[in-house]
């Protein structure tokens, strides 16, 4: 009998949402995403110590002072990561910019580029790899230079505000990474009476609002830009999203998803989208920060998300210069 997951995998391109790469394989995702955070996880197992050892011999070889070696290990290390994920998935694996440079556009540009070199040093070709970047104002002008001037495909990430969404669409990106679940956290901390008496269940979460309109704008305008939900809280989110471009689900909910037996249809199409009544819209740096700055929701979450992928970075850097140290000593 087909699992809710297969009959999600019909209307919606399913993404893993994990650096954990042995546990993703018998859910038979096209494409893999990672983060700071999710690598630093990963590198708690045992298992992928080898990354971890492949990943500092390769950049000691290279010499330089302990500074140095660590931040190239650093670089190692996600892209070891990638090329494990993508002996798995068929399609592209997401390896993100450090977050600390989430504010400077020509730093993200240099990063991206020296991470792409790295993978097709290693023989991938750059068209199976997304660059991920937060969606700030500078981080969405890197991508378009990205995109434009250099080829390189990118995942706007840590997205939560409708101009994020727009000016990284005008900015001619590859993809975006709207969180469904951190937008819910916000709401059910803000209003926990209307949480607690289910007022954001299913159709009512404003997650899954958000990546709705964001949707059904980009389709009513054409855009190609791919809409991929994540940061996902609970199945019923994702089943309210079931025809949405791509969805990046993590390991323990594409086993919920695989276990369940429940047929669903898609809740989003472009047909609906089309006949939507939406304006057009456009942003320029002023427009799109004031109307980040009126928005707490979206503000906080982008502040606090690159805070907390800085702060996994900086916890997984220390590990590798401590281990870079050692082996001076």
């Amino acid at each position: 009998m087909a699992s809710t997951l297969d009959h999600l995998k019909k209307h919606t391109t399913v993404v893993a949402d994990t650096g954990d790469f042995e546990s993703i394989a018998a859910y038979k995702p096209q494409d893999a995403t990672t983060n700071p955070s999710l690598i630093l996880q990963a590198t708690q197992k045992s298992q992928y110590a080898r990354l971890i050892d492949s990943a500092i011999e390769d950049a000691v070889k290279e010499g330089g002072s302990t500074g140095e070696i660590t931040e190239r290990a650093f670089d190692y290390l996600l892209v070891n990561f990638g090329i494990e994920i993508l002996k798995i998935v068929p399609g592209r694996v997401s390896t993100e910019v450090p977050a600390h440079l989430s504010f400077d556009t020509q730093a993200t540009i240099a990063k991206a580029k020296h991470l792409i070199a790295l993978y097709e040093r290693r023989g991938v070709s750059s068209d199976r790899v997304l660059i991920k970047i937060a969606s700030t104002w500078e981080g969405i002008e890197a991508a378009r230079v990205l995109e434009r001037d250099h080829n390189i495909h990118c995942n706007l990430t840590l997205l939560f505000g409708f101009p994020q969404a727009v000016a990284a669409a005008d900015a001619g990106v590859t993809l975006i990474s709207p969180f469904v679940g951190r937008i819910l956290d916000y709401y059910k901390t803000q209003n926990p009476d209307v949480a607690a008496a289910g007022g954001y269940n299913g159709a009512a979460d404003p997650g899954v609002q958000s990546v709705q309109s964001i949707y059904n704008y980009y389709k009513k305008y054409g855009y190609k830009t791919i809409v991929m939900g994540a940061s996902f809280r609970n199945i019923d989110e994702i089943i309210e999203l079931c025809g949405c471009d791509f969805l990046t689900i993590s390991p323990n909910l594409l086993k919920e998803l695989q276990d369940k037996k429940d047929e669903i249809t898609p809740r989003l199409s472009v047909e609906k989208a089309k006949s939507a009544d939406l304006p057009k819209i456009t942003y320029d740096e002023k427009r799109f920060r004031w109307e980040m700055n009126e928005d707490p929701m979206a503000t906080l979450k982008l502040s606090e998300g690159i805070r907390k992928f800085a702060e996994d970075g900086a916890k997984l850097m220390k590990t590798l210069q401590e281990r870079v140290s050692a082996g001076r000593k």
